[in-house]
């Protein structure tokens, strides 16, 4: 079984900055997010007895964060793994939305400007560590995992697991309160209480 989640509202998400790997820290509303996925998951694993449980993030700031809250909630130690980073977006890193899609009108006109950033990874190398990572915890039978990423790669994982194809997987929502569980072949969501920004 694995928890997927996504980490909480950065201050580029918010003003709608590219992240890719650079670093931007979480807003009030984001460490509020973290907060309340993390008593979600405490939750869910009351309703799973334990088997053995591990706490998985990518390296990055935002990510850790989150995972860090979601730890204090399910008592578990992070460990840090580099597939669920963000895909990196080359020459668009640090750039607002606004700024750039007005000069790729081609690609903002569907979700494929996620996995199309001049200088940065592509959908398919995305697609190869995503579902790497996935394929090895898969394989363990019991596997118990929390993982936190990120909106582009956490549709990777998600999409992978379920079998879909490029447009259905970059068509998936990407909420910052929510968790999924990848189990018995099927993904389920479950969504935090509502917060308000304050």
């Amino acid at each position: 079984m694995i928890y997927l989640v996504r980490h909480g509202e950065t201050e580029w998400n918010l003003a709608r900055r590219m992240q890719g790997r650079m670093e931007s820290r979480l807003t009030a509303l984001g460490r509020r997010q973290a907060d309340a996925m993390g008593r979600l998951l405490a939750e869910l694993l009351k309703r799973d007895p334990p088997a053995r449980w591990r706490l998985v993030s990518s390296p990055l700031g935002r990510a850790r964060e989150t995972a860090e809250a979601i730890g204090g909630h399910v008592g578990l130690p992070v460990e840090i793994d580099e597939r669920l980073s963000e895909i990196a977006f080359g020459e668009w890193e640090g750039r607002l939305r606004d700024e750039v899609s007005p000069r790729h009108p081609e690609l903002f006109a569907t979700r494929d400007w996620l996995v199309s950033p001049p200088g940065g990874e592509t959908y398919d190398e995305v697609w190869a560590r995503a579902s790497g990572w996935l394929a090895e915890h898969l394989a363990d039978p019991d596997h118990r995992i929390i993982a936190v990423s990120h909106g582009v790669t956490g549709r990777l994982v998600r999409g992978a697991y379920a079998g879909l194809g490029r447009h259905e997987t970059l068509m998936q929502d990407v909420p910052q309160d929510a968790v999924y569980r990848l189990a018995n072949g099927q993904v389920d969501r479950f969504d935090c209480e509502p917060l308000e920004d304050a």
